[in-house]
């Protein structure tokens, strides 16, 4: 019986570490994640990539500099204290409406970013559950295979009452709705 496991992605043994203290699998894996990274990154869009660069700029301590050397200069121009004559005098109309304009377009760039990630996360999640529920089943055929092997075998621990409930194949649905209906939500 073939087992369907996903295609593996070849991995450059030259970008592996020689840390010693690291299995193989575990470069190896972390070889993978950063390649799957770097291809996710290669396959954005101009668009996705100017939002994500904003969304980045604006969180950061360059973009609060830049804001409090605007308004640091903005205010006192504008009272008529460097001697220049005001464009826009007090309570400031333009700056308030540049202000607002900036940040409708800030929280927009920022909700396309996390949509995006969030729909990335969302892939990883089902990636981790396809494996967590491939690694159930796996678990519970050995049980089953220890079990046949300590019976065969006379060994008494194989008749603990625990053993059956382990030897069960648990499926999502099973679970998710008992989860629903504990929670009062099912």
């Amino acid at each position: 019986m073939a087992q369907h496991r996903p295609r593996r992605r070849s991995v450059d043994p030259s970008s592996m570490s020689e840390n010693p203290a690291l299995a193989d699998v575990i470069e190896r894996n972390i070889c993978t994640l950063i390649e799957l990274r770097r291809e996710e990154e290669r396959e954005k869009g101009l668009q996705e990539r100017i939002a994500d660069w904003i969304t980045a700029f604006s969180g950061s301590m360059g973009f609060l500099y830049v804001h409090v050397i605007w308004f640091g200069l903005w205010i006192p121009l504008n009272h008529g204290w460097l001697g220049i004559r005001p464009f826009d005098p007090y309570p400031f109309g333009l700056l308030t409406m540049i202000v607002s304009l900036e940040a409708i377009f800030l929280s927009t760039f920022v909700l396309i970013s996390q949509n995006r990630m969030q729909a990335a996360a969302e892939r990883r999640a089902d990636l981790d559950l396809q494996f967590d529920l491939l690694s159930e089943h796996e678990v519970t055929r050995l049980i089953k295979l220890v079990d046949a092997i300590a019976d065969k075998m006379g060994i008494a621990e194989a008749k603990d009452p625990e053993m059956d409930e382990l030897k069960q194949d648990v499926t999502p649905e099973s679970v998710l709705k008992e989860m629903q209906r504990r929670s009062g939500n099912g």
